[in-house]
């Protein structure tokens, strides 16, 4: 270790200065990766900032800077530097926890900063036997040792919360460590495996399933696999009397080889997780075609279909043609339809219906029941990320770290306890690496209850 700290490059990694410029240069490249989007087309970049900055920007993978190369970087090197500053330091930690705690003479107490002196009548034995009750009463395990022709007696509480610092360090690691596994770069480029960790995005219309997804890449992004497919059965939306979206959820059935094995419900803060892939919803897209449920009243005869609006249908199961001739809408939803219908009997009917809601037709050839529906697709940003246990178990790790470091102490307490001619003289001081002001308090009202058991 000795050889390690004469070495500039070890002395450089384990200054807390480096840790100080890397946090530094890790928070100013945040806000630049919130400042600019990210994952968008080249085309955006070159027409939001120009060419050349495009260009730039294209260079130094700033579109998608969290995965880039020089930002990994920056998190390698801070993991470096924590390391080697914990490596250099956690020994003399350890040596203070693990050192004698009788392992200090009177005149040392002498120099503590705290310290008080008092007088007791009584011989040894007694006024020993009373500063050990004291002690073990306040939770304090002595041990005692004897010091000449007086005794000392030694406790302390809390040795272990030294290390809370380098928990923090560890979760730290923890954090970095989840945050690598889990990007998209080092899957591709160092495990050779793109299906490692991805972020990418799908858009399912009702009715219609993918087995596979497009990753988020400013570059192009590309094609993955699932290994499984997703289907898209219903997709529900709510709105404001605005016509603004309310809610949006999406009822999707995972297959495999073809054959159901899940369906359930994908909302906003509901995602769903499948094989270590995460979908979770994120947008739609009305499509351009309505879906009409046809049929006669009579239960005779049924027909689903899509139909775009200006576009003429026929069931030829039931005679009859139809079509949309316009619609009535409010922002992105469709109010009112106006329906074009026909069984080529007489005049066609001609009238507004409501979109989801049933509407009774009477015709010479019977009665039909119309219901329009405007069809969507879903959005769905699918996400897997071997890393993300590691980064909540870090978390936590983090959370009980700074709980040790900044709420916990090492407090030692010794008392000399010296033999007079008419009595005892009592030596007492202590020590703590933290909350001093808290602890000086303490010790004054822990020697006042001996005062008042001696009165």
């Amino acid at each position: 270790m000795t050889t390690l700290k004469k070495n500039p490059l070890f002395a450089l990694f384990a200054s807390v200065q480096l840790a100080l410029f890397l946090l530094f240069l890790l928070a100013s490249t945040s806000i630049i990766g919130t400042i600019i989007p990210q994952n968008k087309p080249i085309a955006f970049y070159v027409e939001q900032y120009g060419f050349k900055t495009a260009r730039f920007f294209q260079l130094l993978d700033i579109a998608d800077m969290y995965n880039s190369w020089w930002f990994l970087g920056l998190l390698t090197l801070f993991a470096i530097n924590l390391i080697i500053c914990s490596i250099e330091r956690i020994p003399q930690v350890i040596r203070l926890v693990r050192r004698d705690i009788l392992a200090v003479t009177p005149e040392q107490l002498i120099k503590f900063p705290l310290r008080d002196e008092r007088h007791l009548a009584g011989e040894m034995p007694v006024v020993a036997d009373r500063v050990a009750t004291l002690l073990e009463k306040h939770g304090w395990r002595a041990q005692e040792a004897t010091v000449g022709s007086g005794r000392m007696y030694g406790a302390e509480k809390g040795k272990w919360s030294r290390f809370g610092l380098y928990m923090v360090h560890c979760s730290i690691l923890v954090i970095l460590a989840g945050a690598l596994l889990g990007s998209s770069t080092v899957a591709s480029k160092l495990f050779h495996d793109p299906l490692f960790a991805f972020k990418g995005s799908v858009t399912l219309p009702e009715g219609e399933q993918t087995d596979h997804i497009y990753a988020h890449d400013h570059r192009g992004g590309g094609r993955l696999d699932l290994g499984f497919a997703l289907r898209c059965d219903d997709f529900s939306i709510e709105f404001y009397s605005n016509g603004m979206p309310k809610s949006y959820r999406s009822k999707v059935t995972v297959l495999e080889s073809g054959a159901p094995v899940l369906t359930t419900v994908i909302e906003v803060n509901k995602p769903l997780t499948y094989k270590g892939i995460t979908f979770y919803q994120s947008s739609y897209q009305p499509d351009r075609n309505y879906q009409a449920i046809l049929k006669k009243k009579d239960g005779s005869a049924e027909t689903t279909a899509r139909i775009p609006v200006a576009q003429q249908i026929d069931w030829p199961g039931g005679g009859v043609s139809y079509g949309i001739i316009n619609r009535e809408r409010q922002g992105e939803l469709t109010r009112r339809l106006k329906i074009w219908f026909s069984d080529g009997q007489g005049e066609p009917s001609i009238f507004w219906v409501h979109a989801d809601q049933e509407a009774a037709i009477e015709r010479t050839s019977g009665t039909y029941l119309l219901t329009i529906k405007q069809r969507y697709a879903t959005g769905l940003q699918v996400t897997k990320d071997p890393g993300s246990d590691l980064v909540y178990g870090g978390c936590l790790l983090m959370l009980v770290g700074l709980y040790i470091a900044f709420f916990l102490s090492h407090r030692r307490i010794f008392v000399f306890i010296q033999p007079e001619a008419r009595g005892c003289h009592l030596l007492f001081a202590g020590d703590a690496n933290k909350n001093k002001v808290g602890f000086e308090k303490y010790f004054s009202q822990l020697i006042s209850k001996l005062d008042r058991e001696t009165e």
